[in-house]
């Protein structure tokens, strides 16, 4: 008896000393990991990788404790929570990027969360040609925005001046659903799943930039050239943690749909809307290599250039870091993913 209770002893204090060995290792482990913000510039489906890598550990297995916070107001407050050193990376629409980068602030896109155009621009049913919305309420989210931009690169393909309809910066689409059903608005850009909301309530779709072949970036993952300089190696392990979250939100639909319903605040059973939009973003939107659009960029340059002469001649590249992507698309990482 005094020889088992020895060996249970021993056993007991190799259990404990093991235990113990396993807690200094995670807390050592906790305690290298790189704590970085990221700034939403709003609430939408564009952000689901990011959200995907935060839940399944993703950020964590590359050795980042990533904190993601809505910054909301746009692109334009999400740039300049980024300049202000709030933020480490940011989404933001392309146009805001390129905006400020032209004005001689230190931001670069690294990769895109969605290079194509979700917005679309909703209107009250007597509203049927695009000639009809001069001198009506246009909701967007906020003026700088990448709705706005959208908005604006459809008014320039219909021959109409940007005075001729009267932008209100209005909020995130939800708000704008309400604003358009009391008769507030008379047309708001309006994204996913609001624009199925919208589209529910008898309101109609005028302009989808999809369907109008504008290109555009929608929704870009941003950092400063100052940071990426400095920090090259956890860029790249944020943007490792970033793919990775596409191809597990693109292979794992009921398990992306639960993340999202958290992350949006949306009810069990009212999932319907989310599910129409998940296929979008699935089947059309995110691309498994999300370079930044290089037409998208030229896109952009091209609409500012009426308004802003150093945006005449510009080099497109100047304004995107595509290296960290690269690196991950050349190591064959991405390809394996899928």
């Amino acid at each position: 008896m005094i020889r088992i209770f020895k060996i249970r002893s021993t056993s007991l204090l190799v259990s404990i000393f093991a235990s113990t060995v396993i807690c200094f290792a995670m807390a050592a482990q906790l305690r290298a990991a790189d704590r970085v913000r990221i700034g939403l510039s709003a609430l939408s489906l564009a952000n689901s990788p990011l959200w995907v890598a935060e839940e399944k550990g993703f950020f964590r297995k590359v050795g980042i404790d990533a904190e993601i916070i809505l910054v909301g107001g746009g692109a334009s407050r999400s740039v300049s929570s980024l300049l202000a050193g709030d933020l480490q990376f940011a989404t933001a629409g392309g146009g805001a990027v390129i905006s400020a980068a032209l004005g001689g602030a230190d931001v670069v896109m690294i990769a895109a969360g969605n290079n194509k155009g979700v917005q679309r621009l909703m209107v009250r049913p007597d509203i049927k040609t695009p000639e009809a919305i001069k001198a009506k309420r246009i909701g967007v989210t906020g003026l700088g925005s990448s709705g706005h931009l959208a908005l604006l690169l459809m008014l320039r393909k219909w021959g109409i001046a940007p005075e001729e309809v009267q932008v209100l910066q209005v909020g995130a689409s939800p708000v704008m659903v309400i604003s358009l059903q009391k008769g507030g608005l008379d047309g708001a850009m309006l994204q996913d799943p609001s624009f199925f909301v919208a589209e529910d309530a008898g309101f109609k779709t005028l302009g989808d930039p999809a369907a109008m072949d504008i290109h555009y970036l929608q929704n870009v993952i941003v950092a400063t050239r100052g940071y990426l300089r400095a920090h090259r190696d956890l860029t790249g392990r944020f943007i490792k943690g970033f793919v990775e979250g596409i191809a597990y939100y693109k292979k794992n639909k009921d398990d992306s749909i639960k993340i999202l319903m958290k992350k949006m605040r949306i009810e069990r059973g009212n999932e319907g809307y989310l599910i129409r939009s998940y296929q979008l973003y699935a089947m059309q939107y995110f691309d498994n290599v999300p370079y930044p659009s290089m037409l998208g960029v030229k896109t952009v340059l091209e609409f500012l250039a009426k308004d802003n002469p150093k945006a005449k001649g510009a080099d497109p590249n100047a304004y995107v870091d595509p290296s960290f992507v690269k690196a991950l698309d050349d190591s064959g990482f991405i390809k394996a993913l899928y």
